[in-house]
């Protein structure tokens, strides 16, 4: 019964950490903990696969690893979302500056020649 309390200790840890998200330059060691969250879940779980664990419907502690299980996949999808977001408007400010100090690299225009031919 040990590695199943490790893993709600565990799971209701990371459920909490994903609740609160920062901004700017505290996401990278965010990122960092969940990281090593999961990890630490992870060879919980895998320890547990070992030992024969089956998930039965009607224990309550397992419920309740099940209900986490699920906010854990949605708030990891919320971070990952704005990630995401966050990514895309670098890119779109990096595009931007680029337009901003070279306006006229997008214009392709032919320079050609110009004969006169005098007969």
């Amino acid at each position: 019964m040990q590695q199943i309390d490790q893993l709600l200790q565990a799971s209701a840890n990371l459920f909490k950490h994903l609740g609160e998200t920062p901004k700017g330059e505290d996401r990278d060691e965010y990122i960092y903990t969940i990281n090593n969250m999961l990890d630490k879940r992870g060879a919980i779980i895998e320890e547990m696969m070992n030992d024969g664990f089956r998930f039965d419907e009607q224990n309550r502690i397992h419920r309740t690893l099940l209900e986490l299980d699920n906010g854990i996949k949605k708030r990891l999808a919320d971070v990952m979302d704005a990630v995401k977001q966050d990514m895309a408007n670098l890119q779109k400010t990096k595009k931007s500056e680029q337009q901003y100090y070279n306006p006229y690299s997008n214009v392709r225009v032919m320079d050609g020649m110009y004969y006169d031919k005098k007969n």
